[in-house]
C-alpha cells in the first residue's frame, strides 16, 4: 500500500514538474523573442514568437498565446506574407474558442487582439470595406469587454483608420473622445504621444492642412499641459494647506476668525500669484510658438511655389530650342512628354489638398466610353472586357478618365497576343467604390514595387517613358479621396485598384 501511494505521489510530481518546465520554457522562448525584436533581428524573432505561441497553446495559456500569436502575425505580413499571417491569427481564435468552452467564460478582449491585427492587414493592403468590418467587430468586442484600455485603443485605432481613408471628420471626432478621455484620467503624455503619431499619419499621407492644423494643437496642447500640471499641483496644494490649517485649528482654538481669514487669504493670494505669472510665460511662449509655425507654413509654400515658378521657366525656357528640332525624332517628343509630366505632376502636388470638382455619372455608360478610347490599342487577339453595373456616382469624370486610360494602356503594352484586359466596378460599402484594372502579362518584379507610385527614383532613358504615369495618377487619386494601389496577392499578373471614397 505505502509503495502504490509512493509511486502515485512520484507520478503526480513528474508531472506538475514537466508542466512548470513547458511553462518556464514558453516564457524564455517569449523573452528571448522580445529581444530579437529590440534589436530588429525580425526573422529570429517570429520564429521564437511562434514557438512560444505552439508551447503557451499546448498549456492552454490563452492570453500569452494570443500575445505571441498576434506578434507572429505582424512579423509576417511585415514582409508580405498575408496568407501565413491570416492562419496564425485563425489559429489563435480557435484556440480562444477552445478556452472559452473549457472555462466557460467568454474572452472578448482576446479576440479584440486578433481583429486588430487583421484591420492593420487590410489597412496595409488598401482594402477599405474589409478593415471596415474589422473595426465594427473590434468595437462589439470592446463592448462586450467592457475594459478601460480597450475603449482607448478603440477610439485611437478608429482614428487611425478614418485618416488613413480619407474621413477626416470622423477621425476627428474620434481623437476628440480619445484626448478627453486621457485628459480626464490626467494621462498628460499619451495625448502628446496622439499628437506626435497624427503628425506622422498626416505627412505620410501628403496632407499639409491637416498636418499644419494638428502641429497647432499639439502646440497648443503642450502648452495647456503645463496649466493642467500647475492646477492640480496648486489644488494638491490647496488641500494641504487646508488639512495643516485643520491641524491647526484642533492644536489652537484660541486664534480668532479675523487670524483665520487673514491667513487664508495671503495662502489664496499665493496662489493666485503664482498662477498669473504660470499664465503669462505660457501665453507668451504660445504667441511666439504659434508665429514661428505660421511663419515656417508660410516659408514652406513659398518654396514650394518658387518650386512650380521654377519648374514652369524651366519649361518655357526649353520650348523655344525644342521647336528648332524635327518634332517627330523620338528623343524631342521624350522630352516634351517628360515636360508636361513634371509640370502635371507639380500642379497636383500644389493643389493636393483643395477639393475637386464632381458630377453624378452613370458607371456603366462611362466604362464603356473608356474602353471604346482602347480600341486598335491592343495587341492582336486580347480582349478587353467592362464589368461595371448601371448605377450613378459622383465622380471627377476628367481625373477618372485619366487614371482608368493609364492603367488600360499599361495593361495593352503588357499583355501578349491572345490575352486579357479587365476593367471591374465594385461597391464594397455605402461610400466606398472599387475600379480594378486586371490584365493576363507578366506582373510586376517584386524589387519594383515598393517604388512603384513614386516619382524620380531611378535614372532612366526617357524615350522608354519616364516613369511619371503612375505617380501623377497615384496623386489624382488622393486628389478624389480614394487610393491607388497593386494588389500584391495578384502574383500572376498585374491587377491595379483605385478605391474612391465619396
Amino acid at each position: 500500500m505505502r509503495k502504490t501511494l509512493f509511486i502515485v505521489i512520484a507520478v503526480v510530481c513528474c508531472m506538475f514538474g514537466g508542466k512548470l518546465s513547458a511553462q518556464t520554457q514558453a516564457d524564455n522562448l517569449m523573452a528571448r523573442a522580445q529581444e530579437a525584436l529590440a534589436k530588429k533581428e525580425y526573422i529570429q524573432a517570429r520564429s521564437l514568437f511562434l514557438h512560444a505561441y505552439n508551447a503557451f497553446a499546448a498549456s492552454s495559456q490563452c492570453q500569452k498565446a494570443v500575445d505571441c500569436g498576434t506578434k507572429v502575425a505582424a512579423l509576417y505580413y511585415r514582409e508580405n506574407y498575408y496568407k501565413e499571417a491570416f492562419d496564425i491569427l485563425r489559429a489563435a481564435d480557435q484556440l480562444t474558442m477552445a478556452c472559452e468552452q473549457k472555462d466557460h467564460k467568454q474572452r472578448p478582449e482576446l479576440r479584440y487582439a486578433t481583429a486588430k491585427e487583421r484591420l492593420q492587414m487590410y489597412t496595409r493592403l488598401k482594402k477599405g470595406a474589409n478593415a471596415k468590418e474589422q473595426l465594427t467587430r473590434m468595437e462589439e468586442l470592446a463592448n462586450a469587454a467592457n475594459i478601460d484600455s480597450l475603449n482607448l485603443d478603440l477610439l485611437y485605432t478608429k482614428a487611425s483608420h478614418y485618416y488613413t481613408f480619407g474621413q477626416t471628420a470622423l477621425g476627428d471626432e474620434a481623437i476628440s473622445k480619445l484626448i478627453e478621455g486621457y485628459r480626464e484620467a490626467r494621462q498628460y503624455d499619451k495625448v502628446i504621444d496622439c499628437y506626435k503619431t497624427l503628425i506622422g499619419i498626416a505627412r505620410r499621407s501628403g496632407n499639409a492642412a491637416m498636418t499644419s492644423r494638428t502641429y497647432e494643437q499639439y502646440i497648443m496642447w503642450k502648452d495647456s499641459v503645463r496649466v493642467l500640471k500647475a492646477q492640480d499641483e496648486l489644488a494638491a496644494l490647496k488641500k494641504e494647506c487646508a488639512e495643516k490649517q485643520a491641524t491647526i485649528d484642533e492644536k489652537d482654538s484660541s486664534l480668532s476668525t479675523r487670524q483665520y481669514i487673514i491667513a487664508g487669504l495671503c495662502v489664496l493670494s499665493a496662489i493666485l500669484a503664482a498662477a498669473l505669472v504660470l499664465g503669462a510665460v505660457v501665453l507668451v511662449r504660445f504667441v511666439v510658438l504659434t508665429r514661428k509655425q505660421k511663419k515656417a507654413i508660410e516659408v514652406a509654400n513659398e518654396h514650394n511655389e518658387l518650386k512650380n515658378s521654377f519648374i514652369r521657366n524651366i519649361s518655357e525656357q526649353m520650348s523655344p530650342t525644342l521647336d528648332k528640332l524635327d518634332p517627330k525624332l523620338p528623343a524631342v517628343v521624350a522630352l516634351r512628354s517628360f515636360i508636361g509630366n513634371i509640370q502635371q505632376l507639380s500642379e497636383l502636388e500644389r493643389e493636393l489638398t483643395e477639393p475637386c470638382e464632381m458630377e453624378e455619372r452613370n458607371i456603366a455608360t462611362f466604362c464603356d466610353g473608356i474602353a471604346k478610347k482602347m480600341e486598335g490599342k491592343t495587341r492582336q487577339g486580347v480582349t478587353l472586357t467592362v464589368n461595371a453595373p448601371r448605377l450613378s456616382m459622383k465622380i471627377n469624370a476628367e481625373m477618372l478618365e485619366h487614371v482608368l486610360l493609364h492603367l488600360l494602356n499599361n495593361a495593352a503594352h503588357y499583355t501578349p497576343e491572345g490575352g486579357k484586359i479587365t476593367l471591374d466596378y465594385k461597391k464594397r460599402g455605402a461610400h466606398t467604390h472599387q475600379f480594378i484594372v486586371t490584365d493576363t502579362g507578366s506582373g510586376i518584379a517584386p524589387e519594383q514595387r515598393d517604388n512603384l507610385f513614386k516619382p524620380f527614383t531611378e535614372v532612366r532613358d526617357l524615350t522608354q517613358g519616364d516613369g511619371l504615369g503612375l505617380p501623377i495618377c497615384a496623386l489624382m487619386a488622393t486628389k478624389m479621396n480614394g487610393t491607388l494601389t497593386l494588389d500584391t496577392e495578384h502574383t500572376k499578373s498585374a491587377r491595379f485598384i483605385l478605391e474612391l471614397h465619396t
